[in-house]
C-alpha cells in the first residue's frame, strides 16, 4: 500500500508539473512582444523582426544619451557602408545600432585670418574645394559616460570583427584606408576595425542637457516625500514661479549669534520656506496648474509645467517660444498692463505672492545611475 501510495503521489505530481509546464509555455508565447521588448527574458529568445533591405536606423534625441562612437565612413559610399554595418551590428550580433549624419562644404570664400589694406577681413579657400559627407554608426542607449553597460558595450566593439569591415567585403574603401594608417587588424585576437570606439553623447541634444545639476544625498531625503516634486516632472524644462529664500536669509545676521540660535534661526527659515512652497503648490493644482515644489539647503521654489523643448518650429518655418510657456509668464507673471504702466505688482495665490517675472529653469535630476 505504501508503494501503491508513494507511486500515486509521484504520478500526481508529475501531472502536475506537465500542466504547470504546458501553462508557462503558453504565457511565455503569449507574451513574446512584451516580455521581448521589456526585457525580462533575454531578447536571443526570440526571432528578430525583419529589417528593410534600406534601413538606415537615423539617430534621433531620444537615443542615448550616450552612446558607443563605433566608427565614422565619409564620401562616396558612406552612406551605404553605414547602413551595412549598422544592419549587422542589429541583425547577426543584436546591437541597437543607429547611423547619424553630419555634410561639410568646403566650396566657397571662406573667412581667413588678417586684414587687407583696406581693413577688410582676408578671403580664403580650401585647399580641397569640396563637400564631404560622414555617416557615423553608434550602438547603444545608456545613461552616463560611466555606465557599466556602456563600457562593457564599449569593450566589445573593439574586439568585434564585422563582415561588412572585413578586407574580403570589397566595402568601406574609405575605412579600410583609415584602419591601415592607424595599423588596426595586425592582432585580431585583441584588436578589431572598430578599435578606435569611443563613449560619446548623442550630438543632437543641447549641451545644457549634460550640464544639469545633479543633487546630493541630503537633498534628494528632503524632497523624498514631497507629493508633487519637481524631480518627478516629466519635462526637461519647467518655469519658476515663486522662490522662498531659506537659509540665505539667515547669512545676513549677526557675527556674535550663537553657533546654536543660527542653527534654529536657519531650520526655521527653511521650514517656513518649505511650508510656503507646498501650500502654493496645492493651490496651484486645485486652480488647474501643473505646478511641482522642489526643496534644497538653501530655499524652495515652486514652477509650473513641463517641457521638452523652449523653442518650437512655427508654421512658417521660424521658432518660437512654446505658447503654454507664453500662457504660464502671461498668466503668473505680473500684469503686463500694469507694469507698462509702471506699477509693477506680484501676482498673488491662497496670499503667497508670486515672482514678478516666471522664468524657465532646467529640471533638477536625480544622481545618473545605470539603466
Amino acid at each position: 500500500m505504501r508503494l501503491f501510495g508513494i507511486r500515486f503521489s509521484f504520478k500526481k505530481w508529475l501531472g502536475h508539473a506537465v500542466a504547470v509546464l504546458i501553462a508557462s509555455t503558453c504565457i511565455l508565447f503569449s507574451m513574446k512582444e512584451s516580455c521581448a521588448q521589456g526585457g525580462w527574458l533575454p531578447v536571443g529568445w526570440f526571432s528578430s523582426a525583419a529589417i528593410l533591405p534600406d534601413e538606415m536606423f537615423p539617430l534621433n534625441e531620444k537615443d542615448g544619451p550616450w552612446l558607443v562612437l563605433a566608427t565614422t565612413f565619409r564620401g562616396d559610399g558612406a552612406r551605404d557602408d553605414a547602413r551595412q554595418l549598422a544592419q549587422e551590428l542589429r541583425k547577426k550580433h543584436r546591437l541597437t545600432a543607429y547611423t547619424h549624419e553630419k555634410a561639410f562644404d568646403y566650396t566657397g570664400a571662406q573667412e581667413g585670418l588678417g586684414l587687407n589694406p583696406d581693413g577688410s577681413r582676408k578671403k580664403m579657400r580650401y585647399v580641397n574645394n569640396e563637400q564631404i559627407l560622414e555617416v557615423a554608426v553608434l550602438v547603444g542607449d545608456f545613461a552616463s559616460f560611466d555606465d557599466s553597460r556602456g563600457q562593457k558595450m564599449l569593450t566589445t566593439i573593439k574586439t568585434l570583427q564585422p563582415d561588412s569591415l572585413s578586407a574580403e567585403s570589397g566595402r568601406s574603401q574609405a575605412f579600410s584606408d583609415l584602419r591601415r594608417m592607424v595599423g588596426a587588424g595586425k592582432n585580431k585576437n585583441t584588436k578589431g576595425p572598430m578599435h578606435l570606439a569611443f563613449i560619446t553623447p548623442n550630438p543632437l541634444l543641447p549641451k545644457e542637457f549634460f550640464s544639469r545639476p545633479q543633487l546630493d544625498d541630503l537633498v534628494l531625503e528632503i524632497n523624498s516625500d514631497v507629493k508633487h516634486s519637481l524631480l518627478d516632472c516629466p519635462g526637461r524644462y519647467s518655469v519658476r514661479v515663486a522662490v522662498f529664500a531659506g537659509a540665505t536669509m539667515f547669512e545676513q545676521q549677526s557675527d556674535h549669534a550663537s553657533e546654536k540660535k543660527k542653527s534654529d534661526k536657519m531650520e526655521s527659515l527653511l521650514v517656513d520656506a518649505a511650508e510656503k512652497a507646498h501650500r502654493l503648490t496645492e493651490s496651484l493644482r486645485r486652480q488647474g496648474w501643473h505646478a511641482w515644489e522642489f526643496h534644497d539647503r538653501e530655499s524652495s521654489i515652486v514652477c509650473v509645467g513641463n517641457f521638452q523643448q523652449i523653442m518650437i518650429p512655427a508654421s512658417d518655418g521660424s521658432t518660437i517660444v512654446d505658447p503654454e510657456i507664453t500662457r504660464i509668464v502671461t498668466k503668473l507673471g505680473a500684469d503686463p498692463q500694469k507694469m507698462a504702466a509702471g506699477v509693477i505688482l506680484p501676482r498673488s495665490v491662497d496670499g503667497i505672492m508670486l515672482e514678478i517675472q516666471p522664468k524657465t529653469i532646467d529640471v533638477p535630476q536625480r544622481p545618473t545611475v545605470s539603466r
